[in-house]
């Protein structure tokens, strides 16, 4: 049986509507998701090789070279399946003139057209079904992927909510990939947490992992639509707690708004929070530091300085913030050095314009050809 996001996203009356400055405000909530999780993501990961001591003993300051021969600013695989989700909604879209509509299963092509970028050494120029993005040169550098992402993607058969994959396995990286789902302003948000829970199980079937996949889209989702933090978070939490097995999660989530009311930010603070370092946790440490942060920097630096799994945390981070300031609130002197960022640009804006003008784009009788051979029809 097909699941909810199988049926139009949202009613009509809950669909934005599209002035000039709504879609420039949209157009800088997506800019600023996309390349804050980056920054984040570029942030955090000389730390899962270093550790976090050595960037406290180092002074935090400046995106950094990973040991081993990254440069500053290079980022890993959460980044990467970042793009390949924003992608996959983008031709959800389009795969939508033929009749068809399961965004789980546009998004299972996208991330087994990822999983082919980490086996091959350059893009296949006669395999024109793929689209602009599995042209990208730069993706198919291997950045510390998820082992649980690769054994599950291996197999052309996705999971599901009934038969999930790796079902004992606990991570962030579907939380991390579901950034652009909460991107879905127009989407009711439970439209948005079911499609964030069935594109979780495609690799991570553990309810703690799937959940704290879905609570970061709710909460990109609110943000997105002007709420605060905290107020995402109250917003996310009944939605939430529908779910068996969801108690780490909500009970994370209440830990890091009362975290937020006990005062100013400090290292002894983030360590309880962070608690054992779970999926939910680190949720939990990545939106306190958003709602603490008197701006991105500083609340990306509170989020990566803590435990492993740092580079994962400052994704998350990264795209709580973006979401809520937009791309101006970023970094200017991070930027310039952030791999794949006029790529992580291009993408943006063609999910923007998508999002707001997809009519205009293309239907079930005319397209643009210019569109159609970036997002091609066919999985």
């Amino acid at each position: 049986m097909r699941s909810r996001p199988a049926e139009d996203p949202a009613p009509s009356a809950a669909q934005p509507v599209w002035g000039r400055p709504e879609q420039q405000d949209y157009r800088a909530r997506i800019r600023g998701a996309l390349l804050g999780a980056a920054l984040g993501d570029a942030l955090g990961a000389p730390l899962d090789v270093a550790g976090g001591e050595a960037f406290w003993a180092n002074g935090p300051g400046d995106l950094l070279a990973v040991p081993g021969g990254w440069r500053a600013g290079t980022v890993t695989a959460h980044t990467q399946l970042a793009l390949f989700t924003t992608e996959g909604l983008i031709r959800a879209q389009v795969r939508r003139d033929t009749g068809a509509w399961h965004p789980p299963t546009d998004l299972h092509a996208a991330y087994r057209r990822w999983y082919a970028t980490q086996h091959e050494w350059g893009p296949d120029e006669r395999r024109t079904a793929d689209g602009w993005l599995a042209r990208e040169e730069w993706l198919y550098a291997r950045r510390a992927p998820d082992r649980d992402c690769i054994t599950a993607l291996g197999d052309a058969s996705a999971g599901t909510l009934d038969r999930p994959r790796n079902p004992r396995a606990l991570s962030l990286a579907p939380a991390t990939r579901s950034t652009p789902l909460g991107l879905l302003s127009g989407w009711d948000p439970a439209l948005v947490l079911q499609l964030a829970l069935e594109c979780a199980v495609q690799t991570h079937g553990h309810p703690v992992s799937r959940l704290t996949a879905g609570a970061h889209a709710l909460l990109v989702h609110a943000l997105t639509r002007g709420a605060g933090p905290e107020d995402a978070v109250r917003a996310a939490l009944p939605l939430l707690g529908r779910h068996p097995g969801h108690e780490p999660v909500t009970e994370a989530l209440t830990a890091a708004l009362d975290a937020v009311r006990a005062g100013a930010p400090d290292r002894p603070r983030a360590a309880a929070l962070h608690g054992d370092g779970s999926p939910a946790r680190g949720l939990a440490l990545a939106v306190w530091a958003a709602a603490v942060a008197p701006d991105l920097r500083t609340g990306l630096l509170l989020a990566v300085g803590h435990g492993p799994h740092s580079a994962a945390r400052g994704a998350l981070c990264g795209a709580l913030l973006g979401a809520a300031h937009g791309d101006t609130a970023l970094p200017p002197d991070w930027l310039p050095a952030l791999e794949g960022r006029a790529s992580l640009l291009a993408l943006a804006e063609d999910f923007a314009l998508e999002m707001t003008q997809g009519p205009a784009l293309h239907g079930p009788d005319r397209a643009a050809f210019a569109w159609l051979e970036r997002y091609p029809r066919e999985l």
